[in-house]
């Protein structure tokens, strides 16, 4: 399958690609580094501006948003010990120590290459198991992809909710937003209120934008801090004039292979599994590193074996998190969701023939991820310096151009002014649900699989009316026997959680 390789270069190196992927990598770097602005909205916002491109620059664009975004959040976990991201949480253990302790350049290019490395291994493993998954899933039919849909909804929802309950009830509003428009089936309009502009659905990346950048937004609206939320140079724990480390940090990575091949396969693993992504990932490969060591007292203090384990376990969430995208068409995060439908827009359906069907797509990710790995490592080098300003930008400056960009990106799609009335819709709707701890997540995921659960129960109750057919077929079982068990686990996890905070309470 690495015969994929030659015929993404062929679509990729062409200067008007590279150029936008450079741009790409370069926004997601700086959306990255700004603490609060996190990777899916970035990815969410640089959409509409492939709206004009063919499908491989399109798809390659946001790719290196994303590789941009996965790395970026090291920039201020390192320098201010604010994780620009929820992926560079673990990072802030031991990068920031290590800037307190004289060394912010050395902390900075550690981080770099390990990023580097980490999202290379995984594209290996993307390009070695993504076939073998789609071959898998040509074999299965419309009972087995339903299960494996239902699966990936419940473990989503058990894993990115406050409360399992929450988590289910966000997919299942999801999953009733999709109902909205025509019936796939019949071709009937439905839940559509007497309102023309509904007749076409939901436009997904309405949604998209609403629930992750617009109720973002209100919740900063709301906060009083935006006149004060710059970082102060009170606040610096570094010199501005430090220098970085590239030959000697990229040496220091290159001796700790058995961590970097470790936490880069934790990453490639998470990342493959539907709801958890870089946000676990990174906390994860840091847990197994620091368990794995010789001298577990000394992560926390500045060492690199920290920093090492949590980037290179983030940004090989960005491969792996694109096996099942691509193979399955089920987006294992927020950012895969938002592939997912750039994929779809550009007119290219993901799932087990797109490797068949379309292997100058496939073939241009692959190169684009390894492509935009090596654009980050320059940009982030070149402009380390210069992205630490950037993260100082307040914001009462940053919340207007993103409102704007919301504003056109949804407008744009389909040029209707409806749209902007289900933005703002879901904007508030968002608000709320994050006011109340809903988890969005479940939410998107549940309109991008809605159609293809109901369309696999459809067919597979066509085909033969008997239910059971879902219960005695063995692939089938085994996915709804393993979704019920992520269910359970995560309420047993809950009430443990209760409970313990109960008697801390209590103590």
């Amino acid at each position: 399958m690495f015969e994929l390789f030659g015929i993404g270069f062929d679509q990729i190196l062409h200067l008007d690609i590279l150029i936008t992927v450079f741009i790409g990598v370069l926004g997601g770097v700086i959306a990255g580094a700004i603490p609060g602005f996190t990777i899916t909205m970035a990815v969410v916002l640089a959409l509409p501006f492939t709206f004009g491109m063919e499908p491989t620059q399109g798809v390659a664009t946001i790719m290196g948003v994303s590789i941009g975004g996965l790395s970026g959040g090291l920039i201020s976990a390192a320098l201010l010990g604010i994780p620009g991201t929820p992926s560079s949480v673990a990072t802030t253990f031991d990068a920031f120590p290590m800037v307190k302790n004289g060394y912010p350049g050395k902390a900075l290019s550690i981080g770099i290459w390990a990023s580097f490395f980490g999202t290379l291994i995984s594209t290996v493993a993307l390009v070695t198991i993504a076939p073998q998954v789609a071959a898998f899933a040509m074999k299965i039919g419309p009972w087995e992809y339903f299960s494996l849909i239902f699966f990936s909804l419940t473990i989503i929802a058990g894993l990115t909710g406050d409360t399992i309950e929450k988590g289910l009830l966000a997919g299942l509003f999801g999953l009733a937003i999709a109902t909205v428009g025509i019936d796939p089936m019949t071709g009937v309009s439905r839940f559509t209120f007497g309102l023309y502009f509904l007749k076409a659905g939901v436009p997904f990346l309405t949604v998209l934008i609403g629930m992750f950048a617009m109720s973002r937004l209100l919740t900063e609206i709301e906060s009083k801090a935006l006149r004060n939320d710059a970082i102060s140079k009170g606040e610096q724990q570094y010199d501005s004039k430090f220098k970085l480390d590239i030959i000697g940090s990229l040496m220091i990575v290159l001796k700790q292979p058995v961590n970097l091949f470790r936490s880069s396969l934790i990453g490639t693993f998470i990342g493959a599994v539907p709801g958890a992504g870089a946000s676990i990932s990174n906390i994860l490969a840091y847990d197994q590193a620091k368990k794995g060591s010789k001298y577990p007292e000394k992560f926390g203090t500045g060492i690199a074996d920290g920093i090492i384990a949590s980037e290179s376990g983030n940004n090989s969430t960005a491969g792996g998190g694109l096996i099942t995208t691509l193979a399955l068409g089920i987006p294992g995060d927020a950012v895969g969701a938002v592939i997912l439908s750039a994929l779809m827009i550009h007119g290219v359906t993901p799932g087990p023939l797109l490797i068949r069907n379309n292997p100058e797509i496939i073939g241009s990710i692959f190169v684009s991820l390894v492509i935009a790995s090596f654009f980050m490592i320059i940009i982030q080098f070149l402009g380390a310096k210069v992205f630490v300003k950037i993260v100082s930008i307040p914001k009462y400056v940053l919340v207007p151009v993103v409102l704007a960009l919301c504003i056109i990106g949804s407008y744009v799609l389909h040029n209707r002014i409806t749209d902007l009335y289900i933005l703002l819709a879901m904007g508030i709707i968002g608000y709320f649900l994050v006011k109340y701890k809903y988890p969005l997540t479940p939410i998107i995921l549940g309109v991008i699989l809605g159609p293809m659960a109901e369309v696999n129960l459809r067919r597979a109750l066509i085909t033969d009316p008997n239910p059971m057919l879902f219960f005695t077929r063995p692939i089938s079982l085994f996915f709804l026997v393993i979704a019920l068990l992520s269910v359970v686990l995560s309420v047993k996890q809950n009430q443990k959680k209760n409970l313990a905070e109960k008697q801390n309470k209590l103590s």
